[in-house]
């Protein structure tokens, strides 16, 4: 049996400019992390069946890289991927890597994420994964909100 994790947040700018934060490197740069630490690289072919990496320092200093595979890319609305982490692959026992969904909905002062990761093995990890993507989807947000007007429109 797998479980699953869905986060809804609220974000001052377009889904255009929203999904891009999601598949541009220069954007995940600075966001994609779990607490203050760095985003140290990060690469996307973004394309069904093309690969994304993405790897991080937390402020503890341990590195984390995360891997996945598009498997859906539907801008601005969706982006799907099969994922997992370099250290430990997030494996279902099916041997399946776990799924993250990424659905964008414009609303009147910006959009609607829906961010679901469906497919982790325990409870354990869903409670790790909630913590780090609460985190990271905090400084998304951040990041709008500090960029103001000029994404809202």
């Amino acid at each position: 049996m797998t479980t699953s994790l869905i986060l809804v947040r609220r974000i001052a700018a377009r889904p255009t400019i929203v999904f891009d934060a999601f598949v541009t490197p220069e954007a995940i740069l600075q966001w994609w992390s779990p607490d203050e630490g760095p985003v140290l690289e990060t690469a996307v072919d973004l394309r069904v069946g093309g690969q994304f990496r993405v790897r991080f320092r937390t402020l503890d200093g341990k590195e984390h890289e995360g891997n996945g595979r598009y498997l859906e890319v539907e801008r601005p609305r969706r982006i799907a991927m099969a994922w997992h982490w370099s250290h430990n692959g997030e494996l279902d026992e099916r041997g399946e890597k776990s799924h993250i969904e990424i659905d964008l909905r414009e609303i009147d002062d910006g959009t609607e994420l829906t961010f679901t990761h469906a497919r982790l093995k325990t409870e354990a990890s869903r409670a790790s994964h909630e913590e780090g993507w609460t985190g990271a989807l905090s400084k998304l947000s951040a990041l709008f909100e500090r960029q103001g007007d000029r994404h809202a429109s």
